[in-house]
């Protein structure tokens, strides 16, 4: 579009472009797709590391797991094995700590023991040096 004022006229203004310049688009985009190009190949390459082999780490051994049960009338029960008064349970415990891998120790004790039972089977394992102690069956008490 363009205006102008006189027809007849002899000089004529330049007439006004409102077309959009590209020419900076263009030169913009060649640097991009250059500098794409020279990057691409370095992405690419692969660096290759001879690592040290080394001997495999031996294979875990699971713990040995001790598993207490306290039943509803106080009695505590080692692996299956009834024990006759705490100071049985006391000598294993500390039988138990003095081994070079100390063992798990599972404490499950019944619904209906009174608090005092457990307490003393988790008082007896932490005072002879006894650190993994774990409660299991805890289901039984969400109700």
């Amino acid at each position: 579009m363009s205006i102008s004022v006189g027809v007849g006229s002899s000089q004529r203004e330049p007439e006004v472009m409102i077309d959009i310049n590209t020419t900076p688009l263009i030169d913009v985009m060649l640097v991009l797709i250059i500098m794409l190009i020279i990057t691409i190949p370095i992405q690419t390459h692969a660096v290759k590391l001879n690592m040290p082999v080394g001997n495999p780490p031996p294979p875990l051994v699971p713990p040995e797991v001790v598993t207490i049960e306290v039943d509803f009338d106080g009695t505590y029960i080692w692996n299956g094995l009834v024990l006759p008064d705490r100071k049985e349970l006391e000598v294993r415990l500390q039988s138990a700590a003095a081994m070079a891998v100390q063992p798990e120790i599972h404490l499950r004790p019944n619904k209906l023991v009174k608090y005092e039972a457990v307490a003393a089977v988790m008082a007896s394992s932490q005072s002879l040096g006894l650190t993994k102690i774990g409660l299991i069956g805890n289901e039984q008490f969400l109700r």
